[in-house]
């Protein structure tokens, strides 16, 4: 395990106990417990990006904001819906955060997850083309985007206005390795091999829209191998990167016991449901004594794959607790897994 990260889901509102109740609180603590995520050694902050609903929506104001207040930890999304992207000025606004952020940019994307709107994506003024489902609209934009920050040429020069030059001019700014830094969240194995063929990292989460009947992490771990395989056959020259994200809950004060004994007990075993009709299979929360969460997740065969771990945080409960939850992490559990804080790898 080589880097540990937070990931939030940004929720707001004005339920009980929210410290998040507007989406201006959610956005200056994103901040906040980003700078504190730093100042704690730990390696990252990446946020989920969902419409239509009380959560983080836009990243790109909120990643550049975290950039410029912080110098070492990575920046990312964790996922951004690809149905809902104008891919050029997707390619634009990734490149300019990038660039302030001195190339810390780490950006999940995919074909993305159920959203509160029924045709959210149309709304936005993105429709299938003819013979196209969603998941190829997805992809079809995820090759524009990709394409656009290899600095290919993606609209025609107008000789009058571009000083004379002629052919297929690039999208601006430019940011070099950008390109090696796109990630695809995958949620079968067919669709993690397809994202190494391709050359993209895989962030896989605590959810897969398959179930074979083993435990959710042996599914996960089998995804993991299968991308890993698919991206040697491609022969692609650089190393991947590989993310899974988990629920981790150490109890080990009063207030802890109060908001997770219940979790403990609620989510400690793999869920089955249907998404989108098709079967899901569920990952367990952690929740319990630093040294029995340690045990049970360096006993995760994927976490034990996986290079990097980003840990889905309450954010509504504030940045104060926050920052203590990860601190605990960081301290009592994250050692036992093989990672290291920057001053002692």
């Amino acid at each position: 395990m080589e880097r540990i990260g937070f990931l939030s889901f940004g929720h707001w509102g004005p339920g009980q106990g929210s410290q998040t109740r507007t989406a201006r609180d959610a956005l200056l603590q994103a901040i906040d417990l980003s700078v504190a995520v730093e100042e704690l050694g730990l390696d990252g902050a990446f946020f989920r990006v969902h419409h239509f609903a009380r959560q983080q929506a836009s990243p790109f104001p909120l990643l550049s904001a975290i950039a410029a207040r912080t110098s070492r930890i990575e920046i990312g999304t964790g996922v951004i819906d690809m149905r809902y992207e104008n891919p050029l000025y997707l390619a634009e606004e990734a490149a300019a955060t990038d660039l302030i952020s001195g190339g810390r940019l780490q950006l999940g994307i995919s074909r993305g997850s159920p959203e509160p709107a029924r045709h959210g994506a149309a709304a936005f003024g993105y429709v299938p083309g003819q013979g196209e489902t969603d998941a190829d609209m997805a992809r079809r934009h995820t090759a524009l985007f990709r394409r656009a920050i290899t600095g290919a040429g993606v609209a025609e020069a107008d000789p009058r206005y571009a000083g004379g030059a002629t052919g297929l001019l690039p999208v601006q700014p430019q940011s070099p390795g950008l390109a090696e830094r796109i990630w695809w969240g995958a949620g079968t194995r067919k669709t993690a091999v397809w994202a190494a063929e391709l050359g993209m990292n895989l962030m896989s989460s605590t959810l897969l829209t398959e179930d074979t009947g083993v435990p959710f992490h042996e599914l996960q771990a089998e995804q993991i191998q299968l991308f890993r395989d698919a991206w040697q056959a491609a022969g692609h020259a650089h190393t991947p990167r590989i993310s899974v994200s988990r629920s981790v809950l150490p109890i080990v004060d009063a207030e802890d016991n109060r908001y997770f004994a219940g979790s403990a007990l609620r989510d400690s075993r793999d869920q089955v449901g249907v998404i989108d009709g098709l079967t899901a299979r569920f990952g367990k929360s952690y929740a319990g004594p630093p040294d029995v969460l340690a045990e049970q997740l360096a006993a995760d065969s994927a976490v034990q794959s996986a290079d990097t771990l980003l840990l889905t945080v309450p954010n509504q409960l504030g940045v104060d607790f926050n920052a203590k939850l990860l601190g605990n992490v960081a301290r009592h559990i994250a050692p036992a897994l093989g990672w290291a804080t920057p001053d002692q790898r």
